[in-house]
């Protein structure tokens, strides 16, 4: 019985500092310099006035810090977050139930906000302009609809998808942000303060390993670092270091420049399949056995980033980097796009 408390107890106090990895502060929040002094200067106008914020839409890919950057906004402002995602508000009393449960401004987060329904995106807009719902009560003849105040609150809205906002949601946020990948140097300094959270200790070869194969993402970068402290652990006295960092990406098979086995294969794919294409998104996926939604959304806008893959009316095609990377050799015919 003791040895499970133990065990019970510890594992509680490594879920806790796990949960710690998040910034809580605009000081603690690494990179991001010209969003982080936009956001601050923002919420202290709005504290100074005494008003609720603006309404803010965060965009850009998975594991930058949208949701980061939403509890940090609402602890500057000393206000509560309640937090929900677009599919899962999918008819209008689920919206009423959360706005009616705000107070005076709170902030509420709605994450893969693109994923509303029509339904429940109508109501949403005179909350956010008006500060009121109409719901439908009844149906026919003696349907009736009641009028519910909503506090002044904030919304912050993130998204992955840009595109599939509705122009008149889009328009009806007062701050629209979008997060771009991160350098070197600024994923250093998170893998610095998360090995420091972790109680794991790190060196700057070790930092700078991580940080140079996290395809810029902070969300990678804080998994990779505990995947090399299981390796330190292990097989190198828990010091990660730049060549015990290495080994443990090497061990997950995640090369110099960031790529992992999908996105090589995607690569062999496109070269070895369809001659280095033009090739559909639906070809590549059925190949290498992925959803179409995640090479589009995970793999590609690395892949682009690196010059390894490019986007053209007729497909996709890996460019002459991308060949080179395989160790093969660019045909002729094969246009140089970078």
């Amino acid at each position: 019985m003791t040895e499970r408390f133990i065990t019970s107890t510890l594992n509680r106090r490594e879920e806790a500092r796990e949960a710690t990895l998040r910034p809580q502060h605009f000081a603690e929040f690494p990179g991001q310099d010209r969003i982080k002094e936009q956001l601050e200067l923002f919420v202290r106008a709005a504290k100074e006035r005494k008003e609720a914020l603006d309404h803010i839409l965060l965009c850009g890919p998975p594991g930058l810090g949208k949701t980061t950057l939403a509890y940090i906004v609402a602890n500057e402002l000393g206000s509560s977050l309640k937090s929900s995602s677009g599919p899962a508000i999918e008819k209008p009393g689920d919206l009423a139930g959360l706005l009616t449960a705000l107070e005076p401004g709170d902030v509420l987060f709605i994450d893969e906000i693109h994923r509303l329904s029509n339904t429940v995106e109508e109501y949403l807009y005179s909350a956010m302009e008006d500060f009121f719902i109409d719901i439908m009560l009844e149906q026919g003849a003696g349907a009736r609809s009641v009028r519910l105040s909503v506090p002044k609150f904030t919304l912050i809205g993130a998204t992955t998808r840009q595109g599939m906002i509705t122009a008149p949601l889009r328009a009806r946020f007062g701050v629209n942000i979008r997060l771009d990948y991160y350098d070197v140097p600024s994923l250093v300094a998170i893998i610095r303060r998360s090995a420091g959270i972790l109680g794991v200790e790190i060196d700057d070869d070790g930092a700078k390993e991580i940080a140079g194969r996290c395809r810029g993402t902070p969300r990678i970068a804080n998994n990779l670092l505990r995947r090399a402290r299981d390796y330190a652990q292990v097989k190198a006295d828990s010091v990660i270091t730049g060549e015990v960092a290495r080994a443990a990406l090497e061990l997950l098979q995640i090369d110099s420049d960031g790529l992992d086995e999908m996105d090589i294969r995607i690569l062999e794919t496109i070269i070895g399949n369809f001659r280095g294409g033009p090739v559909g998104l639906k070809n590549i996926a059925v190949s290498v056995g992925e959803e179409e939604d995640s090479i589009e959304e995970v793999y590609e806008p690395f892949l682009i980033q690196r010059g390894l893959l490019a986007r053209t009316p007729k497909g996709r095609v890996a460019t002459p980097r991308a060949w080179r990377k395989l160790g093969l050799e660019s045909p002729g015919s094969q246009p140089e796009l970078f």
